[in-house]
């Protein structure tokens, strides 16, 4: 780092658990952030300020009006363009030192397995449930760690799922594919402005926990937020030694 560097993140270096070792650590890493718009917004606007070297951002959506009221990276002068090229304007006022890439078709296929598998960790700022199976797959591949968040109406979720550890489940362990489990745009249910900001603030913690590393990320743990009391409730889960995903060869 140089004396620059070193000024910007010092609030980061005078903690013990994170030092020059942690902060370079960052700065050396590679994060994919799938979905530019609520959970993205915070999530990638944190990780740029927070010294995270590349980002690589995806989304083909554009910017429009209903977005403001929530997704925090973008403004009224963002209206009509791609939102991650919107984020990646954003991040260059706060942090120019990081390298923002953007992606501005919907990824899949080979497209989103090239991307995960040169990151170092995976963000899961998606709306739908098929993206989500999708990038599970692609990180049980490679054995990338992915932070997985969701928020609709005033209910909010967060997990991470890391098959670096041999014992831990992946998302398919906690949401399988199958039957009636789905979720819905908000365009359609609607969804409490800050909720966005809480996951996708969590989802960035979780990410730079982990490339750090430091504390006890959320792996076999689901939180829930209930947004209309503050309440937090914690589910424990396993590995399903029947998924598809994480025992392919047992399935």
């Amino acid at each position: 780092m140089n004396d620059d560097q070193l000024l910007r993140y010092s609030r980061h270096i005078l903690l013990d658990e994170i030092g020059v070792e942690g902060q370079q650590r960052m700065l050396d890493a590679h994060v994919l952030v799938i979905g530019a718009g609520g959970l993205g917004s915070p999530a990638a606007l944190y990780l740029g300020s927070a010294g995270i070297g590349q980002l690589t951002i995806c989304d083909h959506d554009k910017v429009d009006a209903t977005n403001l009221q929530r997704q925090v990276a973008h403004s009224l002068t963002s209206i009509g363009q791609n939102k991650a090229l919107s984020i990646k304007d954003r991040l260059a006022q706060i942090n120019p030192d990081c390298q923002v890439h953007t992606i501005t078709q919907r990824v899949a296929g080979d497209t989103l397995l090239e991307l995960v598998a040169r990151t170092d960790v995976v963000l899961d700022c998606s709306d739908n449930f098929d993206t989500r199976h999708a990038i599970n797959q692609a990180c049980a591949l490679y054995r990338k760690p992915l932070v997985s968040g969701a928020a609709v109406r005033f209910d909010g979720q967060i997990s991470v799922f890391d098959l670096r550890r041999l014992d831990a489940p992946c998302y398919h362990c906690l949401f399988p594919d199958t039957g009636d489990a789905n979720d819905g745009p908000c365009a359609l249910f609607g969804v409490f402005a800050p909720l966005v900001g809480i996951i996708g603030s969590m989802q960035a913690a979780e990410a730079l926990k982990l490339l750090i590393p430091a504390g006890d990320t959320l792996v076999g743990r689901l939180l829930l937020l209930d947004g209309l009391t503050m309440k937090w409730r914690e589910m424990r889960f396993k590995q399903d030694p029947a998924c598809p995903v994480c025992h392919p060869a047992v399935s």
